[in-house]
């Protein structure tokens, strides 16, 4: 099974393997929603609340001080979003592009801790 696979059977929130998520993150983020994001990123529908308008609006409201912190330590700075965008655009922009880069930055996390936790349940059947 490849590293990958091991991530798309998972469906259960990765937070219940110890993973911190952020707050701008959905809690339920399972290991088979990052397999699609590192996929496809966001914008493939891998991680809706990040593109759809109102949804990454009323997060970065809330927690876009953090996004945008994480992005800028991540990058050591801020990308720039098209001249022209929308407020709406803009919160896609960067919501989307810190979700990405998080699941990037715990994909070996995630797996390490599935694969342990897939370990223990074999060593327990015998």
């Amino acid at each position: 099974m490849t590293s990958q696979d091991i991530l798309w059977e998972h469906d259960s929130p990765i937070k219940d393997l110890g993973i911190t998520v952020p707050n701008w993150i959905e809690q339920d983020i399972t290991g088979a929603d990052i397999a699609a994001i590192l996929q496809g990123g966001c914008a493939s529908g891998a991680y809706m609340p990040a593109v759809t308008y109102w949804q990454a609006k009323e997060t970065m409201g809330e927690h876009g001080d953090d996004v945008l912190q994480f992005i800028q330590d991540t990058y050591g700075e801020l990308p720039q979003p098209k001249d022209s965008e929308s407020w709406g655009g803009i919160a896609v922009f960067y919501l989307s592009t810190a979700v990405e880069l998080w699941a990037g930055s715990v994909e070996d996390e995630v797996r390490e801790a599935i694969e342990a936790l897939d370990a223990e349940g074999e060593d327990s059947d015998e």
